[in-house]
């Protein structure tokens, strides 16, 4: 079985459940999951946790990410992107200088009204399941950062950008939005992931690409390991006595660390004695030991 993270180019057309479920047979394990919905007309970067890693799924999930996006002005539709139904359309009689600053505007902080169309759930029900029974309700804003915005280019009615931002952003409501802000309306036609945390999309892999380095057994060496996620963190190793605990993810104590690190920040990369990485550990200094926060070989699951 694989274990470790594997940067996944997700295609258009396909769901990023799909691509969980065609790697499933392409690995043949189980074991799998993504971390972080791409909508099926998307496409770019989507780091698939395999084996034990899916215990970072939700970690990962909470990422920044960085989008290249289309938008088309004086159009508008009930997704907020070109594949949808079209609400309105008109003519943008706005001008460059205009467009620019309307979209410079949304960088950082901003309250955005999560789309119609989207999994989240309101009374136990997904929105998109109201929104085909063609239900409408309201939606309360949820604060989003915008980190940066690149104009790449301005040739309206189109805006081609790069937006760096925070986890739950919706690109599509982001380019509705802007359309708003201009007073002629506006949808997403296109969009590309670049990057998602320390995924990137030139390193990124097509299910064809992965299938075929299966066949070579070449796969591995594109799979990052599972303790890469945490290089920011101190590194602490058990002495040979202590391996049965950390192995069965009990606290540790100072005296069952070795001198190559103490693991005295919040949380330590710990180690057996042998070099094998066990998981991480959390210093909880009223009770003067590491506890286990994630393990990744034996113990708690975190």
């Amino acid at each position: 079985m694989f274990d470790g993270i594997l940067n996944v180019y997700k295609e258009k057309g396909y769901t990023s459940h799909d691509v969980v479920a065609k790697l499933r047979g392409i690995l043949r394990q189980k074991k799998i999951g993504h971390t972080g919905t791409l909508d099926p007309d998307a496409e770019g970067v989507l780091p698939v946790c395999l084996g034990k890693a899916t215990r970072l799924c939700d970690m990962l999930t909470d990422n920044n990410k960085t989008y290249r996006a289309v938008l088309l002005l004086g159009v508008e539709t009930d997704t907020q992107d070109i594949w949808g139904q079209v609400v309105s359309k008109r003519t943008p009689e706005v001008s460059e200088e205009e467009t620019r600053e309307a979209v410079m505007g949304f960088t950082g902080e901003y309250a955005q009204i999560p789309p119609m169309y989207s999994a989240l759930k309101v009374n136990g029900k997904k929105l998109y399941e109201l929104a085909r029974a063609g239900k409408t309700v309201e939606r309360q804003p949820r604060q989003v950062t915008i980190h940066e915005i690149v104009i790449e280019s301005v040739e309206l009615p189109r805006v081609t950008m790069t937006v760096r931002c925070s986890k739950g952003t919706y690109i599509r409501t982001l380019c509705h939005d802007i359309g708003q802000k201009l007073g002629c309306g506006g949808c997403m036609e296109s969009l590309v992931r670049t990057q998602a945390g320390r995924f990137f999309l030139e390193n990124s892999l097509k299910l064809e690409e992965i299938e075929k380095l299966v066949r070579q057994g070449m796969l591995e060496e594109k799979i990052m390991a599972i303790e890469t996620m945490f290089q920011e963190y101190e590194r602490a190793a058990t002495i040979p006595q202590a391996d049965a605990l950390v192995r069965n993810g009990n606290p540790l104590r100072q005296k069952d660390l070795s001198t190559e690190g103490k693991g005295t920040g919040r949380y330590c990369r710990v180690y057996d004695s042998g070099g094998t990485f066990m998981g991480i550990y959390e210093w909880k200094p009223e009770r003067n030991c590491l506890m286990p926060w994630k393990m990744f070989l034996g113990g708690s699951t975190g």
